[in-house]
């Protein structure tokens, strides 16, 4: 959007930048030259060499892209990082102790951020656009930006060990979108790393997904089994992704920076009461129309019910609560392979081994190779008095 040929102060131009970023509710606002950054397709081409990225392979095939601002739009001269604070107002690790309740990772407690920040960077990259003279693209997570360092070598924060910004005034929690334009702007100057000897983020983390500071092995974080993993979630994992079923905070939460982190006041950022906690009961009970009604508006939507209910038949398999087998049971006849799964899992958990055994004959019938595995597994661990 907007067009060839820029006109106006650089500074000015930058001040009206952030006067804007303000006025619509963005926390922190930087400048980078869009060459300034570096280029990041060695790393990436280390990252999807070593499998790091599990099935995600839009990351794959957008690696020489996402390198760098120019390979992306040869044309920009500046990205201006935006940071929205979505800081909780309650620590999201105490939830991991109501094993009957259901733990959704901050982020996804209320409306798609990428819906609140796309329309308003429009609002501002328009404007400025208008302003300028300026071409302008603006991007929201989705497209392949490297957001983190982009936003590190604009004075936002500095990349974790944890792999996630980390900011001063608002700690691990930053939503970020940014800006690319024709524009040159005045930079600002970038953020060094604070994160010292500390090492909190790697040492909360279930599931040991950093093989080293800075390093991160997607298909070990509960972040991506939870949300981008589309098939069973591998029995290595399940008993430490506890009761979370979409995502995970551990690494974010326990960052001590956090402590000088404001709490997000907007209403569209502010957890929704009915998704602070919900009930694993409620949960295991929706179908495709309740799932999509319970969660419109939310990121949650989009893994779709199915894979979601395969999350909460793990954490309902984590839970001990025996009075949940019922409904498990009932889900064994699910029309999804992977919910059916999921439930004979959570059955070879939550019931006595007798019990479980006296359930054989619902799996004599699975024609789908994959519950066939997982009533074969569940009950060699019955046979030998403990769950698979």
């Amino acid at each position: 959007m907007g067009a060839a040929g820029t006109t106006g102060d650089p500074a000015r131009l930058r001040a009206f930048l952030e006067t804007e970023a303000r006025r619509l509710g963005f926390d922190a606002v930087g400048v980078v030259a869009a060459d300034a950054a570096g280029d990041r397709s060695g790393y990436l081409a280390e990252f999807v060499a070593k499998g790091r990225h599990g099935t995600m392979e839009w990351m794959a095939e957008t690696a020489e892209r996402r390198g760098s601002p120019r390979a992306l739009w040869p044309e920009a001269r500046s990205v201006v990082m935006l940071g929205m604070n979505y800081g909780p107002d309650e620590d999201p690790l105490a939830l991991l102790y109501r094993r009957d309740r259901a733990a959704i990772s901050v982020y996804a407690r209320n409306r798609d951020y990428h819906d609140i920040m796309k329309g308003r960077l429009k609002e501002i990259a328009q404007k400025f656009a208008s302003r300028s003279g300026a071409d302008v693209k603006i991007f929201v997570d989705t497209a392949p930006v490297m957001e983190k360092p982009l936003a590190q070598a604009a004075g936002l924060g500095w990349q974790g060990k944890h792999t996630n910004l980390v900011s001063r005034q608002f700690g691990s929690w930053l939503f970020l979108g940014s800006i690319f334009t024709t524009a040159e702007l005045p930079a600002d100057t970038a953020e060094i790393d604070h994160c010292g000897s500390c090492r909190a983020c790697l040492d909360i983390c279930p599931t040991a997904a950093f093989p080293a500071p800075y390093q991160l092995d997607a298909r070990r974080c509960i972040s991506y089994l939870t949300i981008e993993h589309k098939g069973p979630i591998p029995h290595a994992f399940r008993a430490a992704i506890g009761n979370r079923v979409y995502g995970c905070d551990d690494c974010l939460a326990a960052c001590p920076w956090n402590k000088f982190a404001s709490i997000a006041q907007e209403a569209k950022l502010a957890a929704r009461d009915d998704l602070r906690a919900p009930e694993l009961s409620f949960l295991l009970g929706l179908d495709d129309a309740a799932f999509r009604g319970f969660f419109s508006g939310s990121p949650v939507k989009r893994i779709g019910r199915d894979r979601f209910v395969r999350n909460v038949l793990v954490a309902t398999g984590n839970s001990g609560e025996a009075a949940l087998a019922p409904a498990c049971t009932a889900l064994l006849a699910d029309p999804s392979p992977l919910v059916r799964g999921a439930a004979v899992w959570a059955l070879s958990r939550l019931l006595p081994a007798r019990d479980f055994a006296a359930l054989a004959a619902r799996g004599r019938d699975e024609a789908d190779a994959t519950v066939t595995e997982e009533w074969r597994l569940a009950l060699a661990g019955a046979k030998e008095g403990h769950a698979a």
